[in-house]
C-alpha cells in the first residue's frame, strides 16, 4: 500500500448496503474462553487483521491446536483447547501492537508453570499494563518487568494460588477486569475483585460475562464495583461472532457527515456490543435510525442540519474519534466527557485527535475529561497523521468525503482491525458527475 491514501469526495448524498468486520472484542473474548475449555470448539467469523493474528499466534504458543479455513464464504477456527492445564515450558509470544491480545494473553500465561515473556511493538510498550501485573502478583504469579515496570516486556509464570480479594482501578481499562474475569474459573476459590472507583467500558464487561456464560460459566457477578467469578470449567461450542459494532460507526457515520442512507448488516438490535449505542448519538445529532433484528440502517437528508450534542462517552471510548469528526459537522457545539483515560490507547486520543483536527480548520479543545468541538464553516485539505492509531486514521479520513483533497498518511495502520477499510470508503460515494 502507498504510503498516504486519498479519500475520494462525495458530490452528492451517499446510498451504501456495507458490511463491515466480525467483532475483535467478541471474537478474542470467545477465543480465551474456548483455549481454556477442553476439547475442540468452532469459533466462525473472526476479524481479519493484526491483532486477530497475533492473538491466534499466542494460544498457538500457549499450547492450543489451531485451524483456520474457510466455509461459505465465513472465517471458521477450530481451537483445541488445554482444559486450563499448561505444560512449563517457555515461550515468548510478541503481540505486536494489540493491547487487548496482550492483557489477555498475559492473564492466560499466568496459569502456566512456565515462563512466558509477553511484548509488543514499541507503540504498546508505552502503554500502561501495571495493574493487571499487580493484580497478577496478589493471585499468586510471578511476574517480572523487562525494561520498565509496569510495561511490556513482562515475563509471567504460575501456577495461580488465589487470594480472597484484589482491588483494582476502574477508570483505567476494562481489559484488565475481563482478564482477569476469564480465566477467573481456573484460579483456585475463583476470582474476587473490588474496583476502586467506577468502571469505564463497563458494557465491556457485560459483554466478557455474556462470552463466558456461552462457553458454560454462568457463576459471573458483576454489580457496581463488585466482581466475582465462581471456580468452574469452560465448556466446547459453535460460537458465531457478530459484525463489530466499532468498525460500523465508520460507515453510519459517512451517511451522517454526508446525507444520504447507510445499511450495514450482521449488527441489529439484539448486539451484545455496547458500542452499537452509537446510533441513538448519531439520532440525537439528528439521524432517523432503523435498528432491525440483523441490520441498522443511519439516513440524514441533507437538508437537515447535525445538532451537537452533551454526552458522556465513559462506556463507548472507542467510537470518540469518530463522534468527534461528525461533531466537526454539526451547526451547534459538542462537548464529550468522561473519557480522559484514552489519553493512553494506541495514541493520546484526545490530544492527537485535536491536533489533526485544529490544523484542518476545526475548534477543537481538548478538557481534562475529554474535548469540546465549535463548529467551523470551512474545513480544509489536509494530510492528517494517524500516530499509529487505526481509528484515528479511520475516522480522520471521513472528513475527505465532505472536504475535497483530504490524505490520511501510514494508511496501512488500519490493518490493525480492518484491512479492507480503503476499499470500503471508496466506493461510498455514488458517482453523481
Amino acid at each position: 500500500m502507498s504510503d498516504v491514501a486519498r479519500v475520494r469526495f462525495a458530490d452528492g448524498p451517499i446510498i451504501a448496503d456495507v458490511r463491515v468486520p466480525p467483532s475483535k472484542s467478541v471474537a478474542n473474548r470467545a477465543l480465551v474462553c474456548a483455549a481454556l475449555a477442553d476439547g475442540t470448539s468452532e469459533i466462525r467469523g473472526l476479524a481479519p487483521g493484526d491483532d486477530t493474528a497475533a492473538m491466534l499466534d499466542g494460544l498457538e504458543r500457549l499450547g492450543c491446536g489451531i485451524a483456520v479455513h474457510e466455509l461459505d464464504g465465513v472465517m471458521v477456527t477450530d481451537v483445541i483447547g488445554t482444559g486450563g492445564v499448561f505444560d512449563g515450558a517457555d515461550r515468548r509470544l510478541d503481540t505486536r501492537l494489540a493491547g487487548t491480545t496482550s492483557r489477555f494473553l498475559t492473564a492466560l500465561a499466568a496459569l502456566a508453570p512456565g515462563a512466558t515473556t509477553i511484548d509488543g511493538d514499541p507503540p504498546l510498550r508505552a502503554r500502561p499494563m501495571g495493574p493487571l501485573h499487580e493484580a497478577l502478583l496478589a493471585l499468586g504469579a510471578d511476574v517480572v518487568p523487562g525494561e520498565r515496570e509496569g510495561h511490556l516486556p513482562v515475563t509471567v509464570s504460575g501456577p495461580l494460588r488465589g487470594a480472597d480479594a484484589i482491588v483494582m482501578p476502574g477508570d483505567i481499562s476494562s481489559q484488565y477486569v475481563s482478564a482477569l474475569m476469564m480465566i477467573g474459573p481456573y484460579v483456585s476459590g475463583g476470582v474476587k475483585m473490588w474496583l476502586s472507583s467506577d468502571p469505564v467500558s463497563r458494557p465491556y464487561l457485560d459483554l466478557t460475562k455474556s462470552v463466558m456464560a456461552a462457553f458454560g460459566v454462568v457463576d459471573v457477578e458483576v454489580e457496581g464495583r463488585r466482581i466475582a467469578v465462581a471456580p468452574d470449567v469452560y465448556g466446547t461450542r459453535t460460537y458465531d461472532v457478530e459484525a463489530d459494532a466499532s468498525s460500523a460507526s465508520y460507515p453510519l457515520a459517512a451517511a451522517a457527515i454526508v446525507g444520504g442512507a447507510v445499511m450495514v448488516r450482521g449488527l441489529g438490535s439484539g448486539s451484545q456490543q455496547g458500542d452499537w449505542r452509537f446510533v441513538d448519538l448519531l439520532e440525537s445529532m439528528g439521524c432517523i435510525v432503523s435498528r432491525g433484528t440483523h441490520d441498522t440502517t443511519v439516513l440524514r437528508r441533507r437538508d437537515t442540519p447535525l445538532r451537537g450534542i452533551d454526552v458522556d462517552m465513559a462506556d463507548i471510548s472507542d467510537l470518540v474519534p469518530t463522534i468527534a469528526v461528525v461533531a466537526t459537522q454539526a451547526v451547534t457545539p459538542t462537548r464529550i466527557t468522561g473519557v480522559g483515560f484514552i489519553r493512553a490507547k494506541e495514541s493520546d486520543r484526545l490530544g492527537d485527535l485535536a491536533s489533526e483536527l485544529n490544523r484542518a480548520g476545526a475548534e477543537v479543545a481538548v478538557d481534562d475529561d475529554g474535548l469540546t468541538i465549535h463548529p467551523r464553516d470551512l474545513l480544509t485539505p489536509t494530510r492528517f497523521g494517524t500516530h499509529h492509531d487505526h481509528r484515528l486514521a479511520m475516522a480522520l479520513a471521513l472528513l475527505g468525503l465532505v472536504v475535497d483533497g483530504v490524505e490520511v498518511a501510514d494508511p496501512a495502520v488500519v490493518s490493525k482491525s480492518w484491512p479492507e477499510y480503503w476499499e470500503m470508503l471508496d466506493q461510498l460515494p455514488a458517482r453523481h458527475r
